[in-house]
């Protein structure tokens, strides 16, 4: 009868480290989760950055040369942000299709992984 309350008090013991490496694994999932997003999404936008300032000049040099083609440099900046608005109406008609649906499944995919 001795070492029944010990045993109760080594698995209550083991139990409790159970549960407490669980709880440490689980912060360490956490973790490497939260910090695989953050740097991807990190990177993305470095990339994107770099992105908009050459499509930014790209698009300056197009609507200088279209103005010249056109006879007034003005027109050639009214061409390409006539342009850009209807890409906007596009894309905001398909936005949940083309964008959202997309992008919840890119973040969901990461976050599995």
């Amino acid at each position: 009868m001795e070492n029944e309350p010990n045993a109760f008090g080594d698995l209550f013991e083991s139990v409790n480290d159970y549960v407490e490496t669980r709880i440490d694994l689980l912060r360490l999932k956490t973790i490497d989760k939260s910090s695989d997003i953050i740097s991807s999404l990190t990177v993305g936008l470095v990339i994107l950055l770099i992105a908009t300032f050459g499509i930014i000049l790209l698009n300056i040099g197009l609507a200088i040369w279209l103005g010249r083609l056109m006879g007034h440099i003005g027109y050639g900046f009214f061409a390409v942000g006539g342009f850009y608005t209807v890409l906007a109406v596009i894309l905001f008609g398909f936005k949940r299709k083309w964008l959202k649906g997309p992008f919840n499944d890119m973040i969901v995919k990461k976050m599995l992984n």
